[in-house]
């Protein structure tokens, strides 16, 4: 396969970390991963994900003959813009870790140039969604990943949701059970606490892949609370929703949380709105990996042509 351009998209998840190459229509051509080792000390965990950027610069040019000319980056956060640093609740070893920049340096190593942009996982979710997947042509929506943590995008008027920091969205930590339990920023109750895989493998005992009918339900309600709240908040109509859990659970999950929704949002506005899972399914997260990276460098453009 030939494509005129490239974009390196990374995915940094708290199971594992994903390194792809997206052409400029959305088409995934190749990608690799490595496992999120969470006993390893900082450094060594970046260069197990630094192998899997150097292979896939590698493949870029020997098996497409395309240069990369943009990185993308989607991670847990929270985040400092750009992905300068991060610290993923769910890997324990990067906090305030340099990402950005030890790109960058892995990159130089190996003669690539690219600029580098990057940007919360699951908001890289939703704009992958909105661009190609079950929110495409809508302009108001959130899209969710509800996997190892818990990630949300927000989608007003066809711009995502920033916030002060770029870490706006949050959904895993809005409040669904106030006695419920500890999460791992400390609060209680949070959704991530209550319908993450982590969470559903502490409250059970059973990793979330052996789910009960129950549980299935249950996580279902729990994010269908976050999500009622979240529409009537921000007059929102869609919620698209990805993810192993998610996913994994199906229609018992998304039957779940549809009738929470309909039982909560009551307002004009909201009455209607309607959860569906995510169309992309595992190539979601690097699609919008490279989304975050072809949105930087169209902005960058954009800014080098404005007239002074």
């Amino acid at each position: 396969m030939t494509t005129n351009e490239l974009a390196l998209a990374i995915d940094i998840g708290g199971t594992k970390m994903a390194v792809g190459l997206v052409d400029r229509r959305g088409r995934l051509v190749d990608r690799d991963s490595v496992r999120t080792d969470r006993d390893k000390r900082a450094n060594d965990l970046y260069e197990s994900l630094a192998h899997v950027i150097r292979r896939q610069v590698q493949r870029a040019s020997e098996r497409h003959g395309a240069p990369i000319t943009t990185v993308g980056i989607g991670a847990a956060g929270p985040i400092e813009p750009d992905c300068a640093s991060i610290s993923p609740l769910n890997i324990p070893a990067w906090r305030r870790f340099p990402l950005r920049e030890a790109i960058v340096d892995t990159l130089a190593g190996v003669e690539v140039t690219a600029p580098v942009f990057g940007d919360l996982d699951a908001k890289a979710f939703a704009l992958a969604e909105g661009w190609l997947g079950a929110a495409s042509g809508h302009s108001n929506f959130i899209g969710m990943v509800v996997s190892t943590g818990v990630g949300g995008g927000i989608v007003i008027d066809g711009r995502i949701l920033d916030g002060a920091t770029g870490n706006a969205g949050h959904i895993g930590h809005v409040i669904v059970n106030p006695d419920g339990h500890r999460c791992s920023c400390d609060a209680r109750g949070c959704l991530e606490a209550e319908a993450s895989g982590t969470a559903i493998e502490a409250i059970t005992g059973r990793p979330p892949t052996e789910p009960s009918y129950e549980i299935m339900q249950r996580t279902g309600r729990m994010v269908g609370i976050a999500v009622a709240s979240v529409c009537n908040l921000f007059d929102l109509s869609l919620a698209v929703v990805g993810g192993s859990v998610a996913l994994g659970f199906g229609p018992t999950f998304f039957h779940a949380a549809q009738e929470v929704i309909d039982q909560n949002c009551r307002l004009s506005f909201s009455a209607g709105a309607r959860i569906v899972p995510a169309r992309l399914g595992d190539q979601g997260p690097l699609i919008g990996a490279a989304s975050v990276g072809w949105r930087g460098l169209n902005r960058a453009a954009a800014r080098a042509s404005a007239p002074e």
